[in-house]
């Protein structure tokens, strides 16, 4: 169990965006790097980092500030936004990411996800960012008639690392993970979960941690880190005890 800190990037600096509006973003830090070693330093593990530029772009757009933040922290980390050919596949990953997420092109070309987890095992993780139930693309701003749990069962074997489930109706307002249709994908699919988008509190954290929620492999937190909604210490103390629980057994 994971707890992933996100950092956002628009226009280089690390933002928030409220229900996926690119004009509803806060700026957090205007320095990338700093905050990937703030997050390393608090004790985080992983790091997640969105181009959101890119993601509406169709191609890499921030590149030199992910450029800084893997140079500033020795996590790994793992990148999406923008990332929509083999290529770009590659070359994010010789560059040092330890996997990129694919969330377009999971849609518009399954057969290249399935291609790039041959070619780059364990690298290849898929987001799936959903609005009233159904997949959106192209930075959220399209909606497309696919289900979530359809899609999902596309790469059944494929040797996705994760799923990235994002709740857009929830994301950046802090309303708490959308758990029934987290825990619903988590079920239908024996790909690793990770849960995003609303997680509001040491609440949720807790909830994580439940005996139904043990097919997650983590949760994704963004603004209730920034804003001190949720303490890093006390987040990750919960999870070291969960984790050495569940070794003990």
């Amino acid at each position: 169990m994971i707890l992933f800190p996100a950092i956002d990037l628009k226009d280089g600096q690390c933002v928030r965006l409220k229900l996926g509006d690119m004009e509803q973003a806060t700026v957090y830090n205007p320095d990338p790097g700093a905050q990937a070693k703030a997050f390393e330093d608090q004790g985080f593990e992983w790091l997640h980092v969105v181009d959101l530029n890119g993601a509406f772009a169709g191609t890499s757009v921030n590149g030199a500030a992910v450029d800084a933040i893997l140079s500033a922290t020795r996590n790994p980390v793992q990148l999406g936004g923008g990332i929509r050919t083999l290529d770009h596949i590659e070359s994010w990953l010789s560059r040092g990411l330890a996997r990129v997420i694919l969330g377009t092109v999971a849609v518009r070309d399954p057969a290249l996800v399935i291609e790039a987890c041959r070619k780059f095992p364990g690298r290849v993780a898929v987001g799936i960012d959903a609005k009233g139930g159904k997949v959106a693309v192209e930075g959220w701003a399209e909606a497309s008639e696919l289900g979530i749990v359809e899609l999902a069962r596309k790469f059944e074997g494929a040797g996705v690392a994760a799923i990235i489930y994002t709740d857009i109706d929830r994301d950046g307002i802090l309303a708490g993970i959308n758990w029934a249709s987290t825990l619903e994908l988590a079920e239908a699919v024996s790909i690793p979960v990770i849960a995003s988008g609303g997680l509001a509190s040491i609440e949720d954290v807790r909830r994580m941690l439940q005996p139904d929620a043990r097919k997650l492999a983590g949760a994704i937190s963004g603004r209730a880190l920034y804003d001190g909604r949720i303490d890093p210490t006390e987040a990750l103390t919960l999870i070291k005890a969960f984790r050495d629980k569940e070794m003990a057994q």
